[in-house]
């Protein structure tokens, strides 16, 4: 598994993809003056879905985040509830 990180201006879509096909992909905007990342949408193709490919990218964004410092506030749902679960996120989670 491989990520790519398009970004452009203060948004961005890491993708997560195999040799073959893209899996899925994290969309998020970037707020510099506060130093926050917004997880807007987290999309895992159906044919990949049930095998932890969603928290994978949730991790990875966590990751880029972390090399920004940046907080992140999880807008979906879904990474929401995968933030949430985690035990190392309270120093860079953001409820509001």
């Amino acid at each position: 598994m491989k990520y790519e990180n398009n970004r452009s201006g203060n948004g961005g879509v890491l993708i997560l993809s195999n040799d073959d096909e893209e899996v899925g992909r994290l969309t998020y905007t970037i707020f510099p003056d506060e130093n926050k990342l917004v997880i807007s949408y987290v999309l895992v193709h159906s044919k990949f879905e049930g095998k932890g490919m969603g928290k994978y990218l949730v991790e990875e964004g966590i990751k880029f985040a972390r090399e920004n410092n940046w907080k992140i506030y999880p807008h979906c749902s879904y990474a929401r509830s995968v933030m949430q679960r985690m035990k190392d996120v309270d120093d860079i989670l953001l409820e509001r």
